[in-house]
């Protein structure tokens, strides 16, 4: 399992844990702080950063795809891709759509669904901006991918059907790291992006990307109404910052999934591909 840095835990621990890092995390979460650090992370003061952090993380160079000349910033080494058979995509209707920390939470609730996460808890229809929508997931289930700075951070497909719907939350970049539920609703104010996948044996599927503290920028690839999504195929990648993944699976299809432990606050270490 890749973890943080002790400065990078002491740091949020800092921040989220005690009233004056809160104070002091107002102006981090800010667009315009994002917007700058992105800034310094995609030009080429920031290349000599990707070795040591490779190093420090035990991130191996040799399974990624290299540019001739090495990274020419650290967020071209942030969002490098994986060389051609290093991830495996299992069969199965449902498999990881990245490396990451699974956490598995129930949809709870009769008119208001919503899951927990550490003492937080989201409400399904605040989470998508869509009440109706929401209520299709009553009894389902939510798969809580975190990805640390360590991870490799492109994201596929999470299973294959029709691209049913999609849209884009404005919001702000918390932490993601599960210090950070216990003061501050995450999900529901940090930027995401979410499709809905309408797939053959499971039903509809949301998938979506939620970005977070310093940059988090979401880029995924472009796609419409209509189109076919297809298991274990690039969807997108984050830019720097630990992310997540939020997959939610209506009450019919969560019997057909093995995820392991499912208290709210155990994270299960999983690869992209993995079978769920």
């Amino acid at each position: 399992m890749m973890k943080r840095t002790k400065s990078e835990s002491k740091s949020i621990d800092f921040l989220y844990g005690t009233a004056l890092g809160r104070f002091l995390l107002r102006p981090l979460v800010s667009p315009a702080v994002s917007k700058a650090a992105a800034g310094f992370l995609s030009s080429p003061l920031s290349a000599g950063i990707a070795v040591s952090f490779a190093e420090k993380n035990g991130i191996s160079l040799a399974d990624y795809e290299m540019p001739e000349g090495g990274y020419r910033s650290f967020n071209e080494f942030f969002t490098r891709k994986i060389k051609e058979g290093r991830r495996e995509i299992c069969e199965g209707e449902i498999v990881a759509p990245s490396d990451g920390l699974l956490t598995v939470s129930p949809i709870e609730g009769g008119g208001v669904p919503e899951f927990r996460i550490k003492n937080t808890v989201y409400s399904i229809g605040t989470l998508l901006r869509d009440s109706e929508l929401a209520e299709e997931f009553a009894g389902g289930t939510a798969l809580i991918f975190r990805l640390t700075p360590a991870h490799y951070h492109r994201y596929s497909y999470c299973c294959s059907g029709r691209i049913k719907a999609k849209r884009r939350v404005e919001g702000i970049l918390h932490s993601v790291k599960p210090v950070c539920h216990d003061n501050f609703p995450v999900f529901i104010e940090n930027s995401r992006e979410y499709v809905v996948i309408e797939n053959g044996v499971l039903g509809d599927i949301v998938q979506m990307e939620v970005g977070a503290l310093l940059v988090g920028k979401i880029s995924n690839h472009p796609c419409k109404i209509g189109d076919s999504a297809v298991k274990g195929t690039e969807k997108g990648y984050f830019e720097y910052g630990g992310s997540s993944i939020v997959v939610l699976v209506r009450a019919g299809a969560k019997n057909m999934i093995k995820t392991g432990p499912t208290a709210p606050d155990f994270e299960i270490p999983v690869k992209l591909g993995e079978k769920i």
